[in-house]
C-alpha cells in the first residue's frame, strides 16, 4: 500500500493510494498543480474543471490561443517546479460574496458562473497553494511536494460543462502515481493500448468505419459484418439453449407510449422525435415499451411463466458529439435485450440463470470481471419501499453465490436497482456492458397480469437484462482485447491459402474449394507475388492459418501449416488440418 498524506477539514489523515478515495485525492491535486503551472505560463487563460478521472486527471482551460501538444512539456517543466517548492495547500472557507469578489478580480467567468449554480445555503471553499488558489470542495494533499512521478498524456478539445451550445475549451489529460515504477507501468500499458485502439485496427482491418455524414452512426464493413455475425449466431445459441423466445419491435413508436413508460419524463433529452400525421413520436432508446407490449398482447396463465422474451434491437440516444468515441460511445447501437416475466418465487433463480449466463459469455471471450449493486437513483419511480424489497433480493442472490460486489449508491434504473458486471479487458480497462435490473414498476404502467393459481389477476416481476449490452461497444473492446487478432471461430477470414508458384494455382484451388465446402472463411492468393510477401500479408491481417503450398504438397497431397503466432506447424492431410479447426471452431478456443 502507498500512503499519502492528505489535508481533511479535521487535520492530518493517512490515505492509501490503493485505495479509490486515495487514488482520487492525489490526482486531483495533480490536477490542481497542473492548473497552477498553466496559470503562471498563461496568465489570461481561464479556468474551467479539473477533476480526478480513472487512472488520471484533467484540467479544462480556454487559452487566448489554442496550445498545441508541444507545449505540454513547458507546462510539466513548471508542474515540476511547484512540485519541488513542497508548496503547503491549504483550505479556506469563504461567502459566496467573499468568492464572488475573488474570481471576479481574477478574471475567472467559468468559476463564477458554477458559484452561482450552487444552492444559495451553500458552504464555500477554496483550496490554496502559493500564488494558486481554486473553488473546490477537497479534500486535497498537504503539499505538493508528495507528487513523486506524474506525465502530462494529451490534448483534447472538450464543451463547457459538456454541452455543445457552450464554449469550447481545452482539455489537458494527465496521470500521477506516488512512485516512478508505477507511472513506467502505466505508460507502457498506454502505448500498448495506443496499439491495441479498436479505431486504428478498424481501420487496418477493414472493419468499421465512421463518416461526417453520420456522427455516432457507425458503418460496418463486410469483415466487420462476419465477426458481428459470429457474436449473434452464437447469442441465439446460447439463449435458445436457455429457453428464450426472440422478437423484434419497432423503432418508431408514439409519444404516448413513451410517457406511460416514464422515459418521457426521465430520459427525454436523450431521445429523438419526428411527427407522423400530426402525433408525436420517439424513435426508441431501449427496447423494454416494446417488451412490455408483446407480453400483454395476450393472456398469460401462471403456468406460462417465467416467459423469457430476447430481442437483438437497434436503439438510438442522444449523445454530445464531444463525447462520442469509435464504437464505444455512439447514438445508435444494437442492445442483446431480453425480458424476463415470472412469478415473485421465481425472481432469485431466474437472477441466478442471468449471472451464470453472463459468466459463460465472458469467460468464452476470455475477460475476468468485477459486480455492483447499482441503488435507487434521486430520480425514481415508485416507493421507497418498493425499491428496498427488490435491492434486498439482488443482494440476497449474489450472497447465496458467493459473489463480492460492491454498492453503486444512487446509480440504478429509474425503475429499478440493478447488477452490473464490469468486464476486465487485457490491460486491466473496466467496461460495464451487462447489466441485471429488476423492476416491480413497468408491470404497473403497462397493467401487465397474469391468471394466478387462485383464478385471479396478479402482477409479475420483470428482469430486464442484457449480457453484450451494446453490440457496438463489445465489439470494439474486443478488438483492443484481442489486439486484432481474433480467435480462429470470430476471424474474419480463417485459413489464407498461399500457392508459392503458378504451377501450384491448381492444388491450391482445390485446397480452397475443400474448405469453402467445409465452410470456413478463407481466401486464395494466387498474386503474383513472393510467397513470403504473402505470407506477411496474411500476417499483418492477423489471420489464424496459413496453409503455403509448393511442390511436396501437391505431389503428396498434403498442407503445410503456419500459425499467425507460432510460425510453421508442418505438414499434414487437408482432412486433418480440416478436422483440428473443426475442433478449434467449436470449443471456441
Amino acid at each position: 500500500m502507498s500512503q499519502i498524506r492528505v489535508r481533511l477539514d479535521d487535520g492530518v489523515t493517512f490515505l492509501d493510494f490503493d485505495s479509490p478515495r486515495g487514488a482520487r485525492v492525489y490526482r486531483h491535486s495533480a490536477a490542481h498543480i497542473l492548473a497552477q503551472a498553466v496559470k503562471r505560463l498563461y496568465p489570461n487563460a481561464r479556468l474551467g474543471i479539473g477533476p480526478a478521472i480513472e487512472n488520471g486527471f484533467y484540467y479544462d482551460f480556454e487559452f487566448d490561443a489554442p496550445i498545441s501538444a508541444a507545449a505540454l512539456e513547458r507546462i510539466e517543466q513548471e508542474m515540476k517546479e511547484i512540485i519541488g517548492a513542497r508548496l503547503p495547500i491549504r483550505r479556506r472557507e469563504m461567502s459566496r460574496e467573499e468568492a464572488v469578489a475573488l474570481f471576479q478580480e481574477k478574471g475567472e467567468p467559468y468559476k463564477l458562473e458554477l458559484i452561482a449554480d450552487l444552492p444559495a445555503d451553500a458552504s464555500l471553499s477554496c483550496y490554496e497553494q502559493g500564488d494558486f488558489i481554486d473553488l473546490c470542495a477537497g479534500p486535497h494533499l498537504s503539499d505538493t511536494g508528495q507528487i513523486k512521478a506524474f506525465k502530462l498524456t494529451g490534448l483534447a478539445g472538450a464543451y463547457w460543462r459538456g454541452d455543445e451550445r457552450n464554449q469550447m475549451l481545452q482539455r489537458i489529460y494527465g496521470t500521477a502515481y506516488p512512485s516512478q515504477e508505477q507511472l513506467d507501468a502505466y505508460l507502457r500499458l498506454l502505448e500498448e493500448a495506443k496499439k491495441r485502439d479498436h479505431r486504428k485496427l478498424g481501420r487496418e482491418l477493414d472493419l468499421f468505419s465512421l463518416h461526417d455524414e453520420g456522427p455516432g452512426f457507425p458503418f460496418l464493413h463486410p469483415h466487420g459484418m462476419v465477426i458481428w455475425q459470429e457474436l449473434t449466431d452464437f447469442w441465439r445459441r446460447e439463449h435458445r439453449r436457455a429457453g428464450y423466445e426472440e422478437i423484434k419491435t419497432p423503432i418508431i413508436l408514439n409519444r404516448s407510449l413513451w410517457e406511460q413508460s416514464g422515459h418521457w419524463d426521465h430520459f427525454r433529452e436523450n431521445m429523438y422525435f419526428t411527427r407522423i400525421d400530426d402525433q408525436d413520436y420517439a424513435v426508441k432508446p431501449m427496447n423494454c415499451p416494446g417488451g412490455m407490449l408483446v407480453f400483454r398482447s395476450r393472456m398469460h396463465s401462471y403456468r406460462d411463466l417465467p416467459r423469457r422474451i430476447a430481442e437483438m434491437g437497434l436503439v438510438h440516444r442522444h449523445e454530445l458529439s464531444g463525447a462520442l468515441h469509435g464504437l464505444t460511445r455512439v447514438r445508435s447501437f444494437t442492445q442483446d435485450d431480453a425480458h424476463i416475466f415470472m412469478l415473485p418465487e421465481q425472481v432469485e433463480p431466474e437472477v441466478g440463470g442471468v449471472i451464470e449466463m453472463v459468466d459463460r459469455f465472458y469467460r468464452i471471450f476470455g475477460f475476468d470481471y468485477r459486480v455492483e449493486l447499482s441503488t435507487r437513483p434521486e430520480k425514481a419511480m415508485g416507493s421507497l419501499e418498493m425499491w428496498e424489497k427488490a435491492t434486498a433480493i439482488l443482494e440476497k442472490v449474489l450472497r447465496d453465490r458467493n459473489i463480492a460486489y460492491r454498492v453503486n449508491h444512487g446509480e440504478g434504473a429509474f425503475y429499478g436497482p440493478k447488477i452490473d458486471f464490469h468486464l476486465m479487458d487485457c490491460l486491466g480497462r473496466s467496461w460495464q456492458c451487462s447489466t441485471i435490473q429488476l423492476d416491480f414498476q413497468m408491470p404497473e404502467k403497462f397493467d401487465l397480469t397474469y391468471i394466478a393459481e387462485d383464478g385471479q389477476k396478479h402482477r409479475p416481476v420483470v428482469i430486464h437484462r442484457v449480457v453484450y449490452g451494446s453490440m457496438e461497444r463489445f465489439f470494439a473492446l474486443l478488438i483492443e482485447h484481442y489486439g486484432g487478432a481474433f480467435p480462429a471461430w470470430l476471424a474474419p477470414v480463417q485459413v489464407a491459402v498461399i500457392p508459392i508458384t503458378e504451377r501450384h494455382h491448381p492444388y491450391a484451388a482445390a485446397v480452397f474449394e475443400k474448405l469453402l465446402n467445409a465452410s470456413f472463411r478463407a481466401t486464395l492468393d494466387d498474386r503474383k507475388e513472393k510467397v513470403g510477401y504473402k505470407i506477411r500479408e496474411a500476417q499483418v491481417k492477423k489471420v489464424p492459418y496459413m496453409l503455403v503450398l509448393g511442390d511436396r504438397e501437391a505431389e503428396a497431397g498434403l498442407v503445410a501449416v503456419r500459425h499467425r503466432e507460432e510460425g510453421d506447424r508442418g505438414a499434414c492431410s487437408l482432412a486433418d488440418f480440416i478436422a483440428h479447426l473443426n475442433e478449434i471452431v467449436a470449443a471456441k478456443k
